[in-house]
């Protein structure tokens, strides 16, 4: 009898955490939108210290061949710890070239795992990232896929820190279950 309730709570358990695991996946957004609400004016440096980033910027090869515009990056994490950088763009040394990879050191406030990062492009040329790869200091490298032209004059990218902070909601909640049920089965061992 014991052994069918250890199956029956054990199964019910898999159960919780798989459509946890399932429904969490679903609110992902995958594609680059434009954020009219992102204001660079915002941006607090919660942190004192100075950290370095690398971020390497893919152009696709639909992109117009070379591009005279104005590209800005904005990026961070769920904590509110902001980087910006004004113009990466130098069209004198063929930067955002099509087909080509620009390998940018960015310094800002120190931040966790990169969660969201914004490209903003002012001109009439026109450009198409690939990818953007961004190397953080206190977490693991991300790249985020555009393959998408860049709006006129927005902020157009990714905010993945929502997902990240329900995705940590979900893995407490199976711990918490997985703690009531190693509860559970010590009074019944």
């Amino acid at each position: 009898m014991k052994e069918l309730l250890l199956l029956l709570l054990l199964s019910l358990t898999f159960r919780l955490t798989l459509s946890g695991s399932v429904s969490e996946s679903q609110s992902v957004s995958l594609l680059p939108h434009a954020n009219e609400s992102f204001n660079i004016s915002y941006i607090q440096m919660k942190n004192a210290g100075s950290c370095s980033y690398f971020v390497v910027i893919s152009t696709s090869c639909s992109s117009p061949r070379y591009t005279s515009d104005q590209i800005s990056i904005a990026f961070g994490d769920a904590y509110g710890n902001q980087i910006y950088a004004p113009r990466l763009d130098d069209p004198s040394s063929g930067t955002f070239e099509s087909c080509s990879s620009d390998t940018f050191q960015i310094n800002g406030p120190c931040a966790y795992q990169i969660c969201y990062v914004y490209l903003y492009r002012s001109g009439s040329s026109g450009w198409k990232p690939e990818s953007v790869k961004i190397n953080g200091y206190n977490g693991e490298p991300v790249t985020f896929y555009y393959n998408t032209f860049i709006p006129r004059d927005t902020w157009y990218g990714f905010n993945l820190c929502n997902d990240a902070a329900s995705s940590y909601k979900v893995s407490a909640q199976k711990w918490l279950i997985l703690v009531i049920l190693g509860f559970v089965l010590s009074f019944w061992l």
